[in-house]
């Protein structure tokens, strides 16, 4: 029997992922001040074991005016490095490799955990919560222009600035590396600051970096020569981009970017999409792998590996997704929330890990033993017998 795509190796550079599944990053709002705690080793731990060839932590911000909310993770100091170390080391002694996603929010940060209500905080919310650097959390952006109207204006950039923001991104790839990550992850979607430079509505620069395509998209081709150049050369670097934002931002456009990213040394673009309004993209209702396309047109016009994500949920979809060639790999999010041993799930039900050789042996150990000595019974995953 040919072994499903989903569960062969994929090699990135010198990271050979031992299957195809990827945990895409979630924000999961529990950081103290940037550090990680407890909930983020168990986060990465459960998904780790549960099969998945690579974890990624979630967006982890380069500066401090780049947080979004009061629990995101930071990595412009090296005061981050020893925690984030101990969940890089861990995620791989349970089994997968490890990746990092690193950002910033720009105009979207000083803002509520969603399940807070999201809004834009004020000074005193703040302070009431814990925060005592509020003037250095400060709103920047390409250009004067706030994401909605119950939002405050954040201040424009100067051209001047901008380098020390990509000067910022480089130093926390450094990080990354010191702290023992296999792969770096720039956020560049989802209405954040990149995505903000590249989006015509909420860039209007009159410099080199608003206007033409090209000139829209300089901000991010120098975070991404500045992050190669700090990350070492046998690691894989890659992108994640709203293909398609709904507003501006379109599949063609990320096709430019995409080969002009691979010329600079991304190795991979995770293929998502919208994030500049609330809600889905008008005319793409959220359904079983709505995004999908989105890598298939990066991944065949822009000549580069991509990472298929968006309500990708069974076992049989995400390999018809790599067997159809519309990705090198998929990431799961919210169904991994649902189900984190997913991998291990869909490895049964593709007939690819027939001893439970995939999780680890404190686990795998009993599962194979339940297998041999009650043959027939199946995971409660599968249909209830009849």
């Amino acid at each position: 029997m040919t072994a499903p795509l989903l569960f062969t190796p994929l090699d990135l550079r010198e990271l050979t992922l031992k299957n195809r599944v990827v945990v895409a990053p979630m924000h999961q709002y529990a950081g103290e001040r940037g550090f990680a705690t407890d909930w983020h080793l168990m986060n990465a731990g459960r998904y780790a074991a549960g099969g998945a060839g690579l974890f990624i932590v979630e967006s982890t911000k380069v500066e401090r005016r780049g947080c979004g909310t009061v629990g995101d993770l930071g990595l412009w100091d090296d005061a981050f490095i020893p925690g984030l170390r101990r969940i890089a080391d861990f995620t791989r002694a349970c089994g997968a490799a490890v990746g990092i996603q690193l950002g910033h929010s720009g105009r979207k940060s000083r803002g509520a955990r969603p399940w807070e209500g999201g809004k834009p905080l004020t000074r005193e919310q703040a302070e009431a919560g814990g925060t005592r650097d509020w003037d250095a959390w400060e709103l920047i952006a390409p250009s004067a222009i706030a994401p909605d109207a119950r939002s405050p204006v954040p201040r424009a950039l100067e051209r001047a600035e901008i380098a020390g923001v990509v000067d910022a991104f480089a130093r926390a790839v450094a990080r990354a590396d010191a702290a023992g990550f296999d792969l770096v992850e720039l956020h560049g979607a989802h209405g954040f600051l990149i995505h903000q430079f590249l989006n015509p509505q909420s860039n209007q620069r009159g410099d080199d970096y608003g206007g033409s395509l090209q000139n829209r998209m300089r901000f991010v081709l120098e975070v991404a020569e500045a992050a190669r150049a700090a990350w070492p050369a046998h690691k894989p670097l890659a992108v994640r981009l709203s293909v398609d934002d709904g507003t501006g931002w379109d599949p063609a456009s990320s096709v430019v970017l995409a080969r002009e990213l691979k010329a600079r040394g991304v190795d991979l673009i995770d293929c998502s999409g919208g994030g500049m309004l609330p809600g889905p993209i008008p005319g793409t209702p959220p359904g079983y792998g709505y995004q999908v396309p989105y890598a298939a047109r990066l991944r065949a016009e822009a000549g580069i590996p991509t990472m298929a994500v968006g309500l990708i949920v069974q076992a049989a979809q995400a390999e018809a997704v790599l067997q159809a060639g519309q990705a090198d790999c998929v990431a799961l999010a919210r169904e991994l929330l649902y189900n984190p041993n997913w991998p291990l799930d869909a490895a049964q039900k593709l007939g690819a890990d027939p001893h439970f050789q995939l999780a680890p042996p404190a686990a795998g150990w009993w599962l194979e033993r339940r297998r041999a000595g009650a043959p027939g019974v199946q995971p409660s995953t599968f249909p209830s017998p009849t």
